[in-house]
């Protein structure tokens, strides 16, 4: 009997999620049951994550062993990121402008959403800069970092004792060898606990629609739908063509991570997938030096579905609240979120923190946040697909920007 594919296992179980949390919408013992099985996955997941960073870019690191190199590497890396974040932030803007999700919507038949948590993470990141960011790449305790999961500081430190182990030549073969074991160790643990993906789909959908219910997105359909439009534009249209200039055909890119693209989706996370991208990322030819730096480091600093989403709901809730924006205003707003959705990158609820932030730089009233965090998980499916797509791209990118190739028998030739 054929084996039912991984893809059609995560669909299923969303399926199944989605009609046993409709049924039992509104009964709070719902949650009890199905949430421990869905954080027991994601912790499954969060587990994995930091040990195969930080063995990766070791291994990746010590092959190169050129600080010139990775230098090199490490600009080309920011500076795309810089630029595709941008074009996403103009996208979501002109999605707002054209469609106006906000303008005639009643807020007295919304439901307001308690946002305090955010409230709370905002004021303690209201101060911290890109320039903070900067400094706080430099870890001054490695294994405070590593418990905090604080992949930026993982990153560098990773970096520098890569070059380290690179420097001293064949005394460090022992350690490379050492974290190229671990690194496969993981990446085989990853794929055992792949396996339980379906239950922990079924799970986390299951406790979101029973909580929410469907009939919570009709007062804001438009937004959802204008969403969904930009994300799907900004795919196909803008990482298309980045795609088809790197030689790959994008249905092509997006039929090959259909698994990481429909589990990212049913659990909105970006990191439940960082592993699998990593690995089928090297599969196709990009080397382990390159992925193991762009993948992690894009989790931070390229977030575009985040970024396209800041936008439109800043413009969203603009338009609510019968305020223009105008061109100087507009611009203000692009030029304040890319500085804030890096300022703060890696903070938990990240987007509507960096909205928080921004919100006020032009007038908007940040309450209005409140009218749609109840529908926010629906939206952030959208946006963690294309954080997943616009992260892996990345790294085919900076490849083919390093001189590499993607495989021949990979099939994702444009």
């Amino acid at each position: 009997m054929k084996r039912i594919s991984l893809a059609w296992q995560i669909f299923i179980g969303l399926a199944l999620g989605i009609i046993v949390g409709a049924i039992f919408y509104g009964n709070p013992h719902v949650a009890d049951f199905l949430q421990p099985i869905g954080n027991i996955f994601i912790r499954l997941i969060k587990m994995i994550v930091v040990p195969i960073v930080i063995s990766s870019i070791i291994v990746g690191v010590a092959g190169t062993g050129d600080m010139k190199s990775l230098g090199k590497l490490g600009g080309k890396t920011i500076l795309y990121f810089e630029i595709i974040t941008t074009i996403a932030i103009i996208v979501g803007l002109l999605f707002a402008n054209v469609f106006h999700p906000g303008t005639g919507v009643d807020r007295s038949h919304l439901t307001k959403t308690d946002i305090n948590t955010y409230v709370e993470t905002a004021k303690t990141t209201e101060t911290h800069s890109m320039v903070d960011t900067v400094v706080n790449i430099v870890p001054t305790n490695i294994i405070q970092s590593l418990a905090n999961g604080d992949m930026l500081a993982i990153i560098f430190f990773s970096v520098m004792f890569g070059l380290g182990l690179a420097a001293i030549g064949e005394k460090g073969t022992p350690i490379i060898n050492f974290f190229r074991g671990t690194a496969d160790a993981m990446f085989y643990v990853t794929n055992q606990v792949m396996k339980f993906a379906p239950l922990g789909v079924f799970a986390l959908i299951g406790v979101t629609v029973s909580k929410f219910g469907l009939t919570s997105l009709i007062p804001l359909g438009k937004l959802v739908i204008v969403v969904y439009a930009a994300m799907i534009f900004f795919i196909l249209v803008v990482l298309g063509i980045t795609a088809k200039i790197a030689g790959v055909n994008i249905f092509k890119f997006i039929a090959y991570l259909k698994d990481e693209l429909l589990l990212g989706y049913s659990t909105a996370s970006s990191e439940t997938v960082l592993p699998k991208i990593m690995e089928k990322m090297e599969k196709i030819g990009c080397p382990k030096a390159i992925t193991s730096f762009v993948i992690p480091t894009g989790y931070s600093f390229n977030l575009d579905g985040s970024t396209l989403y800041q936008a439109i709901a800043a413009l969203f809730i603009a338009q609510m609240y019968g305020i223009h924006l105008s061109i100087t205003h507009q611009i203000t707003l692009v030029l304040v979120l890319m500085v804030t959705s890096k300022g703060i990158a890696g903070v938990p609820g990240v987007s509507f923190v960096v909205l928080l932030a921004t919100l006020g730089s032009v007038g908007i009233p940040v309450e209005g946040l409140a009218f749609i965090a109840g529908i926010d998980r629906i939206l952030d499916m959208a946006r963690t697909c294309v954080n997943i797509v616009g992260n892996s791209l990345a790294a085919v990118v900076v490849s083919k920007w390093e001189g590499h190739k993607i495989k021949d028998e990979s099939n994702l030739a444009a």
